[in-house]
């Protein structure tokens, strides 16, 4: 199985083209190949296949341990970012369907290469019931206790469920936080979780994504954490917000009106390679 392997910020991601020839989306291949001793090692699959409707082109994403995500904001950078290098489409303005919905992107070019990429991620999600969690109406800046410890959050959708909170935290308690969080009750899907701060108007977050575990990037926890920010009063709407990641920065705009997120952003082609499928580990 040919394959190419790409990163945003340190997110990095196996994308299998089937576009060319026809693929079937394997979850526990994806677990196999995501394996960084056994494997080739990424934090997601990323399989990029025709459009439908206005579309140019899909992209599934299956994570790490095999479960599949509705979205990935640094995923869909570098699905993008492939469609132009192997010219699968011939505009640097095109839309990408995601189980989340159709997405419009645009890349911008040095030299002819793809150097960021701009994707309007749609509008986030704050009622409970979509996300879903376990909880009634919106919860924005709500305090859950979890584990002895209050903890205050706003749960929000960017097309996957996140969990967002400013709270003033040890590393220690963070380090326990993330993976219990996840998998707290009161998410019957999980959630990813963000523990975010502003400092001279820049965010800075760690994430403790979803089926991956703690990682270098996610793009869809940067959006919910931004939008998170703006609706608590910590950043402006409608201004771009720097944000960090430990793998990077992204730059992230909240419209005023909730009607959209805009997230801009690197993306890396590293390596071509073929894996054998035939083995067993």
């Amino acid at each position: 199985m040919k394959f190419w392997k790409y990163e945003g910020i340190g997110n990095d991601f196996i994308i299998i083209n089937g576009v060319d020839s026809v693929v079937r989306i394997d979850n526990d291949l994806c677990k196999k190949i995501c394996n960084r001793n056994f494997g080739i090692g990424a934090d997601g699959v990323l399989y990029i296949t025709p459009g439908e409707g206005d579309s140019q082109l899909t992209m599934r994403i299956v994570n790490a341990d095999g479960s599949e995500a509705e979205m990935c904001g640094n995923g869909i950078r570098c699905a993008a970012k492939f469609a132009y290098d192997f010219g699968l489409v011939n505009r640097t303005k095109f839309i990408i369907k995601t189980l989340k919905g159709n997405l419009g992107v645009e890349v911008f070019l040095g030299n002819g290469v793809v150097e960021t990429v701009r994707v309007d991620m749609g509008a986030p999600i704050f009622e409970c019931t979509k996300i879903p969690v376990d909880f009634e109406g919106k919860m924005i800046a709500q305090e859950l206790e979890v584990n002895g410890l209050k903890i205050t959050g706003t749960a929000v959708s960017m097309g996957n469920p996140h969990f967002v909170t400013f709270d003033n935290l040890s590393d220690e308690i963070i380090e326990k936080l993330g993976p219990v969080l996840e998998s707290y009750c009161i998410f019957p899907r999980k959630t990813n979780v963000e523990f975010a701060k502003v400092s001279n108007g820049k965010m800075y977050i760690r994430v403790y994504e979803r089926g991956v575990a703690w990682t270098l990037a996610c793009g869809t926890g940067a959006c919910a954490a931004t939008v998170a920010a703006a609706i608590n009063g910590f950043v402006p709407f409608n201004v771009p917000i720097d944000v960090h990641l430990p793998g990077g920065w992204l730059k992230i705009t909240v419209d005023r009106n909730l009607e959209s997120v805009v997230m801009e952003g690197s993306a890396n082609y590293v390596y071509a390679g073929e894996y054998d499928t035939s083995r067993s580990v």
